[in-house]
């Protein structure tokens, strides 16, 4: 915090500060009587109120009348670029189909992958920017998109581009994730160290010298990839200077989540069968528990993550909405947060920093996003709001009554 407000912009007054800091002890890290003041792309001063000289301030006031200035919302996982839909595999989940079962059918993910080979990369933004005009209009304001429906270097080169077109259109920031460790291909079915050594020697090092991801992430289970296929390529993303993400542990204790962490993880996600020692190796290594609870609802999941161990040891946890179009067709981080807490047990409070300050973790941007604090970024959202909780409680209203992206307001 400063106790100046000379070099600000602009200036919110009157308002509560939800700030997310974990070094505050007040529940939300919440700051009563304290304004808020940007410059530029940034926070410059938050301070009390009650002592600040607000006369001959030459900028911009913003009289809250007592609502809540909250950080901008971040969702760090989703699969929101693709192509089709897989509304019958809903319809034979719920006649008892299983996940695993749907996808050694040929349905699951290689079924969005014929259907989002067969667009190009104007139609998919055309199909993705309603979906994430959703998740923008309830207050998110950084996104993770990931490819992985491509399973080509061309298409997973255009799922990418695409991701990075909708930063364009949309007042959004966009983290882009290499998924193409999805599924094994079709074309490489008999042949799957061919692909995994595709990723590792043309595809990572081209998405990194285009600067088209940020990261790379492996599903990392028995249907998907193994340990020593999934550390060949989190070795070559690192050798290219990106960020490493895991699904792990969402079917079975793979090992996957202590894996990523050897490599300085940013998250592993899923987690459903997550054991102590992995959940160890994500607290050593920094990195934070990314919790899917849309996947879990609508794959009918009996296996709930291991949140009350992850609270002991105090590996930060993050929420997401998981959107996809099979077993996370959900483009609400609100209704993901509320389900954090009715099926994980979740408190509101965790599940607000698990969209907040643990997202921002999860990205690899917590230096600069996910709290109010001096120097972040001033992505921010006014809220008519009396508790924080009702952000996490109330679902399908109460959108915010300002939205501020780098400084700067933005409507939807």
């Amino acid at each position: 915090m400063v106790s100046t407000v000379s070099s600000c912009e602009r200036l919110w007054i009157n308002v509560r500060l939800a700030t997310f800091d974990a070094g505050l002890a007040q529940p939300y890290g919440v700051l009563e009587g304290h304004l808020l003041g940007t410059r530029g792309t940034q926070i410059a001063a938050i301070s009390p109120q009650e002592s600040t000289d607000l006369s001959g301030f030459p900028g911009e006031l913003i009289d809250g009348k007592g609502a809540l200035l909250t950080p901008g919302l971040i969702d760090c996982h989703t699969h929101l670029v693709y192509g089709g839909d897989r509304t019958a595999e809903f319809e034979k989940r719920l006649q008892g189909a299983g996940y695993q079962e749907i996808s050694r059918a040929g349905g699951g993910i290689l079924s969005t992958v014929r259907a989002t080979r067969a667009l190009s990369e104007a139609e998919l933004v055309r199909l993705a920017r309603p979906r994430l005009a959703a998740l923008v209009r309830e207050g998110v304001t950084t996104v993770e998109i990931k490819s992985g429906y491509g399973l080509t270097v061309e298409d997973e080169l255009k799922m990418l581009r695409a991701a990075r077109n909708l930063e364009r259109e949309l007042p959004v920031q966009v983290r882009t994730t290499l998924l193409a460790a999805h599924a094994v291909p079709p074309e490489y079915r008999c042949a799957p160290e061919d692909y995994v050594e595709l990723i590792c020697r043309e595809l990572i090092p081209r998405v990194a010298r285009e600067g088209l991801a940020d990261a790379v992430d492996v599903f990392c289970e028995d249907i998907a990839f193994s340990q020593s296929q999934a550390e060949r390529m989190f070795r070559s993303a690192r050798e290219c200077g990106l960020g490493v993400k895991a699904h792990a542990e969402q079917l079975s204790c793979g090992r996957g989540a202590a894996l990523a962490a050897g490599f300085g993880a940013w998250s592993a996600d899923h987690l459903e069968y997550l054991d102590e020692e992995g959940a160890r190796a994500l607290l050593e290594a920094g990195a934070a528990a990314v919790l899917l609870p849309g996947a879990f609802y609508f794959l009918q999941g009996s296996r709930k993550p291991p949140v009350p161990m992850l609270r002991r040891l105090g590996v930060p946890m993050a929420l997401a909405s998981d959107l996809n179009p099979g077993s996370s067709p959900l483009a609400s981080l609100r209704l993901a947060m509320n389900l954090g807490c009715t099926l994980f047990g979740l408190t509101p409070e965790e599940a607000l920093a698990g969209v907040t300050r643990n997202a921002a973790l999860a990205l690899g941007v917590g230096a600069r996003l996910g709290t109010l604090a001096v120097g972040k970024q001033a992505d921010l959202l006014l809220w008519d709001l009396a508790n924080p909780a009702q952000l996490v409680c109330e679902v399908g209203w109460g959108e915010p009554l300002q939205r501020v992206l780098r400084g700067e307001d933005f409507h939807v």
